[in-house]
């Protein structure tokens, strides 16, 4: 016969109850919790954006690049990288534009970058109309509807925005008080009342400057192929404007010329044609005489800088018409595809830079002139800077257009088109690196 043992006599434990077992678990995740949030409550808490008091003078965006030299900086300081996690949209504003299902779905953006003068917001909408809105609250305070003229359409549809007078630092005169100046599709300058938003009946016509006219080309029943998309630059009692063609669709295109007006009365006070028309112009051997007198373009569709203590404004051109084929415009092409420095007052070439001889690509200088200073050897030099579609930046001294930093002319393949006359060099910045691929 045999004895039973014990559990302990057989070596072996008493099991504990399955229940208790899934207690433990869960007491130390109870445990940890409370350890974290005591931790978490010492911890510093992102405090919320404080509300600094502002004066007008950095409280402004005066120009579309911020200023009349295209910076883009300001001088606010209330969000920073310690509290910008906090922002809230405050509102939101609808222009009520909508091109769904028309004409100009397919080439219609919004690409206006509003100003805020005076405590007022002034942007434009692809139609051109101009609106303006309280900017704390986005209350509208008018709209200017000018209602363009486009028979089938436009080659482009867009408005990058409006500009003003005066500029800060200067003070309105007389009777006059600020204005508000934009170029439309249907290549009108028009000046409105930035009170109001009613024309000013001093400018030109009715408030308005017809543009399209003794500007060469033949007119497209079916497009609008002279426009003006960008804000104009502001110089003193000089609105100076350029314009956007469509320049691919013939040699004998419109000319692209710059011209200002002035602010208070709409008359022409300079025209600067980009494509010589005579051999008294310096770029005249830079052409076929007979092909100079009758191409078009070169026009300056991209945002103009200005430097007034310096009397200069900056003129980023495209290329001459037509695009993509050069054997109808022989040479180098000066001054299309440059940047070139106009006394403001005058309308006189100061000094130009060609980026692209002989364009035969589309290489439009598609941005704003920068104005800058570049240091070097402890002295501040005032500069510009010229940002191309090649992804090249090109820096001149402000005053001379003398390069900043090594430019050389480098050799590149010819072409193998028919009638074609392609440069067979090319300017490359030497120290600056491009900021894009090249091949």
């Amino acid at each position: 016969m045999t004895t039973k043992k014990s559990a302990a006599q057989q070596g072996t434990s008493t099991k504990t109850s399955p229940k208790k077992a899934g207690i433990k678990p869960i007491l130390r995740m109870i445990v940890l919790f409370i350890v974290i949030g005591v931790v978490y409550s010492f911890l510093p808490k992102p405090k919320p954006p404080l509300v600094i008091p502002q004066t007008s003078a950095t409280a402004q965006w005066a120009a579309y690049g911020g200023d009349a030299g295209g910076t883009r900086h300001s001088a606010l300081d209330q969000i920073t990288p310690g509290n910008v996690m906090h922002l809230e949209q405050a509102w939101v504003y609808r222009t009520g534009e909508d091109y769904t299902g028309t004409k100009d779905e397919a080439s219609a953006a919004f690409e206006a970058t509003p100003i805020v003068v005076d405590k007022v917001m002034y942007l434009s909408t692809p139609s051109n109309r101009v609106i303006a809105l309280d900017p704390e609250s986005g209350r509208e305070l008018w709209v200017y509807d000018p209602k363009i003229n486009r028979p089938k359409g436009s080659a482009e549809f867009t408005s990058r925005g409006v500009s003003t007078w005066p500029q800060p630092g200067q003070e309105p005169a007389g009777e006059w008080s600020r204005r508000i100046l934009f170029g439309t599709l249907d290549a009108r300058l028009i000046c409105l009342d930035a009170a109001t938003g009613g024309p000013c009946a001093d400018f030109g016509v009715k408030g308005a400057v017809e543009l399209g006219a003794d500007v060469g080309g033949e007119p497209n029943t079916d497009f609008l192929e002279y426009t003006v998309t960008s804000p104009p630059a502001i110089v003193g009692d000089l609105v100076i404007v350029g314009s956007a063609i469509g320049d691919n669709r013939a040699v004998e295109s419109e000319r692209g010329v710059v011209r200002a007006f002035d602010v208070h009365t709409g008359a022409l006070r300079w025209s600067w044609d980009p494509i010589p028309r005579g051999p008294e112009n310096p770029a005249w051997t830079q052409w076929e005489p007979e092909q100079a007198l009758r191409t078009g373009a070169a026009n300056a569709w991209s945002i103009l800088s200005a430097d007034a203590a310096r009397d200069l404004v900056f003129v980023p051109t495209g290329s001459a018409s037509p695009d993509y084929y050069g054997g109808e415009r022989k040479g180098s092409n000066l001054y299309a595809n440059s940047t070139v420095a106009l006394r403001a007052s005058t309308g006189e070439v100061v000094w130009s830079f060609q980026s692209v001889h002989h364009d035969l690509w589309d290489y439009d200088m598609p941005a704003q002139p920068v104005l800058m200073d570049v240091t070097r050897d402890g002295q501040k030099i005032p500069a510009v800077a010229q940002a191309t579609k090649m992804g090249h930046v090109f820096f001149f001294d402000r005053d001379t257009g003398v390069p900043l930093f090594g430019v050389e002319e480098r050799p590149v393949p010819a072409s193998d088109i028919e009638g074609e006359a392609a440069s067979p060099t090319q300017p490359f910045p030497v120290v600056t690196p491009a900021l894009v691929p090249q091949s």
